[in-house]
């Protein structure tokens, strides 16, 4: 593996739990209120230093959906999940 460049943030940031790889701004959250087997689950327009996996097809609260899940660069663990068709990428609060 290749050295990582991360980029870094500025501001009030959402990090991964694991590594402290920044992930988001909370100027780019658009909603708070979501929920996922998990817990709480923030909506953001857009994020950094993650990958997004294989899209599948997942029951969701709100019913079927096409989602990928989304991965920190810096750690490996999945942070969150992204709607392929909606383009929008949820985070793990």
């Amino acid at each position: 593996m290749g050295r990582l460049f991360l980029i870094s943030l500025e501001g009030k940031i959402y990090s991964c739990k694991h590594c402290q790889a920044h992930l988001a701004v909370s100027d780019d959250i658009v909603s708070k209120a979501f929920h996922c087997k998990h817990g709480r689950a923030y909506l953001f327009n857009k994020a950094v230093n993650v990958t997004v996996g294989i899209k599948e097809e997942r029951l969701m609260i709100t019913g079927m959906h096409t989602v990928s899940d989304i991965f920190c660069v810096g750690c490996g663990s999945i942070v969150g999940w992204k709607y392929v068709r909606l383009i929008s990428i949820f985070l793990l609060a």
